[in-house]
């Protein structure tokens, strides 16, 4: 049994700061979810811009796929293809917001030298490079700001929940025992007042 439901004065207090404390809780996580809620809204227009940017430069990097293909021969850029080395230069590191952990993706962007000889290829081999460079350096973007997106959904539901529990349970709940306990003491009170009153006038009339 919820020892707060038993109307005494040590008990009011009891509910009045469980109620305090389930206000100031809901305050704290609406602000926070607020919060999170801007951020996560401008990184979903942040990850549009980017999708579409990664687009345009998509196509233009199998266009020039295909020129150096026309250019050189499948075989050829098939074999280079081969010898570029693995990306290990990827680092990823996670920063805090609100209490959200967002990782923070990036690639050394050092100036990238071409793995193959010029002997063999043109200028359409290099543009085609060029171009898909820069689209792993966009898409180590997109992945950063999706899986933040992500995550800042997660934890703006799980705050919801919490909220919600605040605001349609909790806080609902302490009214009602401290509203009831108030008026239970009100009420002892009264009835207090009244029978000292009673003893008071009986034992002045028997002088």
């Amino acid at each position: 049994m919820d020892m707060t439901l038993f109307p005494t004065k040590g008990n009011l207090l009891i509910a009045k700061k469980s109620l305090a404390l389930s206000r100031q809780g809901y305050e704290l996580l609406d602000k926070k979810r607020n919060i999170l809620v801007r951020e996560m809204m401008n990184m979903v227009d942040k990850a549009r811009k980017l999708n579409d940017e990664i687009q345009e430069v998509f196509n233009e990097a199998y266009e020039a796929l295909q020129d150096a293909n026309i250019s050189l021969g499948i075989s050829i850029v098939r074999q280079i293809g081969f010898a570029i080395p693995e990306e290990n230069s990827i680092q990823i590191r996670d920063q805090s917001v609100m209490g959200v952990e967002i990782p923070i993706v990036s690639i050394n962007e050092k100036d990238i030298q071409p793995h193959y000889g010029f002997r063999m290829t043109n200028g359409t081999l290099d543009i085609a490079r060029k171009k898909f460079e820069h689209v792993k350096y966009l898409t180590a973007q997109l992945t950063e700001i999706e899986n933040s997106i992500y995550r800042l959904a997660t934890n703006i539901r799980r705050t919801l929940k919490r909220t919600n529990a605040l605001k349609n349970i909790m806080i609902p709940k302490y009214e009602d025992i401290t509203a009831t306990i108030a008026n239970v003491l009100e009420e002892k009170e009264r009835e207090e007042f009244s029978r000292l009153k009673v003893i008071k006038g009986k034992c002045g009339s028997g002088y």
